[in-house]
């Protein structure tokens, strides 16, 4: 198998460049350090000020001094608006816009009528407040977590820094010849984007594509996000966890208009290799026949701006075969399926040894590789994996082990591979940090590289 647009008509070894333009908070918390109350993302209007919501979604509301609190529709206004006082020891009170207080009623009723203001020892309008989850960490958390002013101002350095030309060098002379560069879909509305998202991503991706101009490296596009969210992680800069993005025609519609944006802008240049249509839609949220329509149609507007650029769909993630993605009629030329191989996330891989992980991906990994190879249909792109495990005591000999039976065997993908992640706080997820410390071993690549790209 070849692969037209690269260097020699080799195949994919890529790297993605994940936690850039699309954040992940997992990947380097300490951009939400800043954050007051920085444990209270969701729902959030200010540092202290909440819509409170059920878990079937309804709002909280409250009209006014002594009224009782309700669950209602998916409106919004002051009634659903609470102000959040939190003392040092998790205890909180609850107030309305006009001042009253919450208190819990004998009759299990919350009412705002409170007498005054509430001290924080036992009484009827003091609440102990518990942290269930907080792990959501993307795009959406931040800009709203620290407000515009604030978020424009982290962003744009954790930009400017996170990735730099110096990184293409890198990739360049350890082989790498294509990054995988996740977006999310208000990079279509650059520079002032809906609230709250944040301008500055385009011109980044505009800085990569020069860069990897300028080290014969190629790019994948991958809408990472999409509007309304496919999958309800925090990778798709989900809201509150819940996945809109299929139960709207609308949101559809605006995705294909992020691809024809991109397939527009950067259907010429030469670095293009391909673009992804999405990124991980959810195989329990996001029907096939909802998604393979979305991918028909993303792949002709690519197909009016580029003849030849690659057009990759992702498997979906979750209980799904990505053979249903290979019996769908969605194009005829240079069509790619994006696998996602990790021997995690997942409780069958919880009680494995270093030696089941690596026979693991001989037996099933390279048993699937070789059947959608064959399978007369599009090419197969390993287009996320990484070099760990759930194995709590790998040693650097067992993690070269791994490392190396996952290359030996998604070297043999059709269309290729992309290691997740180049940066991680995470080392083992580190693309960068494998290769210093002789953790991942890429090979006997021996590049010859011309002393213009070393300057």
């Amino acid at each position: 198998f070849l692969v037209e647009g690269l260097p020699g008509d080799a195949k994919v070894k890529g790297v993605n460049l994940g936690g850039w333009l699309v954040v992940e908070g997992w990947i380097k918390p300490s951009l939400f350090d800043g954050i007051p109350n920085g444990d209270m993302l969701l729902w959030r209007l200010s540092a202290s000020e909440f819509q409170l919501r059920t878990s079937q979604g309804q709002l909280l509301a409250c009209d006014g001094q002594g009224c009782t609190v309700t669950a209602t529709a998916n409106s919004s206004s002051d009634g659903e608006t609470f102000h959040i006082e939190r003392n040092n020891n998790d205890r909180v009170h609850l107030k309305l816009s006009s001042g009253a207080y919450l208190q819990a009623t004998i009759g299990n009723q919350l009412t705002a009528d409170y007498p005054g203001t509430p001290g924080w020892d036992d009484n009827a309008a003091t609440f102990e407040m518990t942290i269930v989850s907080n792990n959501l960490h993307g795009d959406y958390q931040l800009a709203n977590g620290y407000g515009h002013d604030q978020a424009k101002q982290v962003l744009k350095k954790h930009r400017d820094t996170f990735i730099t030309v110096e990184d293409f060098k890198f990739l360049y002379r350890h082989g790498i010849n294509a990054v995988r560069i996740p977006v999310g879909w208000w990079i279509a509305s650059d520079p002032d984007p809906p609230a709250p998202f944040i301008g500055g991503s385009l011109e980044a991706l505009d800085n990569a594509f020069t860069w990897a101009q300028a080290y014969d490296i190629r790019c994948i596009i991958d809408l990472h996000a999409a509007p309304g969210s496919q999958n309800g992680f925090e990778h798709s800069s989900s809201k509150d966890g819940t996945v809109g993005w299929p139960t709207s025609q609308d949101y559809i519609s605006q995705t294909l208009d992020v691809i024809d944006f991109l397939a527009s802008r950067y259907g010429d240049h030469p670095s293009l290799l391909g673009l992804e249509l999405l990124n991980e839609p959810s195989a329990a949220s996001v029907p096939l026949d909802i998604l393979v329509p979305y991918y028909s149609q993303g792949y002709q507007i690519v197909r009016k701006q580029s003849p030849s650029a690659y057009v990759i769909v992702c498997q979906r993630i979750g209980n799904a075969d990505p053979l249903e993605l290979y019996q769908a009629n969605i194009g005829s030329h240079n069509l790619v399926v994006d696998l996602h191989y990790y021997n995690l996330f997942d409780l069958f891989f919880v009680n494995m040894s270093a030696s089941d992980n690596i026979e693991f991906i001989f037996k099933s990994r390279e048993t699937q590789l070789a059947a959608l190879n064959g399978a007369n249909g599009p090419l197969v792109f390993i287009g996320e994996w990484v070099n760990e495990w759930n194995v709590t005591s790998g040693s650097q000999a067992e993690y070269q082990n791994f490392g190396k039976a996952q290359l030996e065997v998604y070297n043999a993908a059709s269309f290729g591979w992309a290691y997740w992640t180049l940066k991680n706080d995470r080392k083992h997820w580190d693309f960068e940090w494998n290769v210093r410390n002789n953790y991942l071993q890429l090979g006997n690549h021996f590049i010859i590289v011309p002393w213009y790209l070393l300057l």
